[in-house]
């Protein structure tokens, strides 16, 4: 297979991959409000999109970005397996410390603590899963990755809403898409081995004849490798929610539960820039590390014009039809939301604007990780998490969920900001040092 022949297979499936599990996130949402009530629709919405993406994070440790762009292969497939089985074995453990805390606290009954676990265990997978679909991506097979993030995530949704019409109870239909979603990662894990050309070279080699849970030198370094991307990736968790945290610290849960509904559609966003992105990122760290700038900044370019047309269809979208596809929510949703969505048009639109600046930010998050500054990312993240708290709180306090819906735009726009500036300060220091190192290798770049 030709090179565009495969660029444009892994585009196909990755688009068809991403938006199916973008798609799924709002359908099991609305199948949970509207089959199981406001109470287990307001569990499902905590323990799917709040604890369990938290819970997926410790699983997913930042690696994938780390993954797909180790061109030179630093750590073999056994490295980033023999982590990914301690970051998935710690957020088992975490969920369950967790949830056995709030119900000693008498915070959770069972049932609500073993409906948030059986979510957070649906998450957890997904990080797993992520180990091989990185591979893929690796050895210039995405496209495999997006045929398996199709299916698996098609039938978990199938057999949810099926156990979940049933039954009308949370815990057997969450239960239910956990194996499904376990039996499409086993067999997927299987069809990679068979099929991928796993290199297993260093100590990575010889890593089964220890515990699985104890890391090889080389894994250990890919840990600290990777730690910061970690952190990063939780402390941006907090941005990118910390609206509806003030919200649901200082507002009502019937705002909290109206704001997350308006939120939804930023992760479809998120979503769609990231499968706009990631097919480039392993052709783009072999341009870097080549040091063809020129060639560089183009793609860099490119891609950031492509998620501003995103964008600009995303708003467009929004200010034109955003009133009628909140009316539809209402209808969906019942009675009881019958006008609380519409009043809040213009909320949505300053969210959705807030969601279009955070996927510029993730592609700034993706270049920096190429070149390999994972201590200015983590910097970056830290100084906008405080600053995302501080407006926060004063804008919710002060002017409630409109004040929300005005803070998000405003910090995400700084973020992105902060972003795009450490990225062209960055590169005019590589250039300068590459610049140097060939002076110093009489015209000949060092290798």
């Amino acid at each position: 297979m030709n090179q565009d022949n495969s660029i444009k297979k892994d585009y196909i499936w990755n688009t068809i991959g991403s938006a199916v599990y973008a798609l799924s996130a709002v359908i099991l949402a609305f199948l949970a409000m509207h089959y199981a009530g406001p109470d287990e629709g307001g569990i499902f919405g905590f323990g799917f999109s709040t604890f369990g993406q938290q819970m997926f994070i410790i699983a997913y440790f930042g690696i994938r970005p780390f993954h797909i762009t180790d061109a030179k292969h630093e750590y073999a497939y056994e490295d980033y397996r023999k982590l990914r089985v301690l970051t998935a074995g710690t957020a088992v453990a975490a969920a369950a410390l967790y949830l056995l805390l709030m119900m000693a606290l008498g915070h959770y009954n069972a049932h609500k603590a073993s409906v948030i676990f059986a979510l957070a265990l649906y998450k957890i997978a997904d990080g797993i899963a992520d180990l091989y679909e990185s591979e893929c991506q690796r050895e210039g097979k995405l496209y495999l990755g997006g045929q398996e993030l199709t299916v698996r995530t098609i039938l978990a949704v199938a057999v949810f809403a099926l156990v979940l019409v049933t039954t009308g109870s949370l815990l057997p239909a969450a239960g239910a898409a956990v194996i499904v979603h376990a039996a499409v990662i086993l067999f997927f894990r299987a069809y990679v081995t068979k099929n991928v050309a796993l290199r297993d070279e260093g100590e990575g080699v010889n890593a089964n004849a220890g515990s699985a849970m104890l890391l090889t030198p080389k894994a250990k370094a890919l840990f600290m490798s990777t730690v910061l991307l970690f952190l990063s990736v939780f402390v941006d968790f907090y941005i990118f929610s910390a609206s509806k945290y003030a919200i649901d610290l200082h507002l009502t849960d019937a705002d909290s539960g109206i704001f997350n509904i308006l939120f939804m559609p930023t992760s479809v966003i998120y979503l769609v820039a990231n499968f706009i992105i990631r097919p480039y990122m392993t052709r783009l760290a072999e341009i870097y590390e080549n040091a063809d700038f020129p060639r560089y900044q183009k793609i860099i370019r490119i891609l950031a014009v492509y998620i501003v047309i995103l964008s600009a269809l995303a708003i467009g979208g929004t200010l034109i039809v955003g009133r009628w596809v909140l009316v539809l929510f209402e209808g969906i949703l019942g009675e009881q939301y019958y006008g609380e969505l519409i009043r809040h048009h213009w909320d949505f639109v300053l969210i959705i604007a807030g969601g279009c600046c955070y996927a510029m930010t993730n592609l700034f998050y993706y270049i920096l990780i190429i070149m390999r500054q994972q201590k200015m990312i983590f910097f970056n993240y830290v100084l906008m998490a405080v600053v995302a708290y501080i407006i926060t709180k004063r804008a919710v306090t002060g002017f409630g969920m409109e004040g929300a819906a005005t803070a998000y735009p405003l910090y995400m726009l700084l973020t992105m900001l902060v972003f795009i500036s450490t990225y062209h300060k960055e590169l005019r220091k590589e250039k300068e040092r590459r610049a140097e190192e060939t002076q110093s290798y009489g015209g000949f770049p060092k290798r």
